[in-house]
């Protein structure tokens, strides 16, 4: 999905500190705007410098009214334990089976006989309108980038 972009609506289920729960992008947008963040696979090197990170920023963007979520269709089985251990129970991880969510934001590879979403995060404004798309390989550059994003959503909105 591109920037200026309407981000595709879903509702779908993972956890928070270890505790399930079923999240809706709509309503969470109630709230201000979302930092949605796509990651591999839970538990691998780069997911977990990532969840660190963003564990580390939560309260900064919570002051800007943002809320970040994880998003990952590897190993979904393990969300439960990465939202505690590696999010430090900071927020969500939403489990992404067959990568469906991850399709519908054009945001899915193929890795041996797996689809996986790739290392790309967005920021939505509360309208649903994607502020920012950014792929890359280096987690600490989402948490910047997303960051900066928010930062400047925020000063045009408070």
């Amino acid at each position: 999905m591109a920037e200026k972009a309407q981000a595709p609506a879903f509702t779908a289920h993972g956890a928070l500190d270890g505790k399930a729960i079923s999240f809706s992008l709509q309503e969470a947008l109630k709230k201000g705007p979302v930092v949605l963040y796509f990651f591999p696979a839970a538990f691998t090197p780069g997911c977990t410098l990532e969840a660190h990170a963003f564990a580390d920023a939560t309260d900064d963007f919570a002051k800007l009214k943002a809320t970040v979520v994880g998003i990952t269709a590897g190993n979904v089985d393990r969300v439960a334990a990465f939202s505690k251990e590696e999010c430090r129970g900071k927020f969500a991880v939403l489990a992404d089976p067959d990568a469906k969510v991850a399709s519908l934001y054009k945001t899915s590879s193929t890795h041996g006989n797996f689809l996986l979403s790739d290392r790309t995060s967005y920021v939505i404004a509360p309208d649903g309108t994607i502020l920012l798309a950014f792929t890359s390989s280096d987690p600490q550059a989402h948490v910047n980038r997303t960051m900066a994003a928010v930062t400047a959503w925020y000063a045009l909105h408070s």
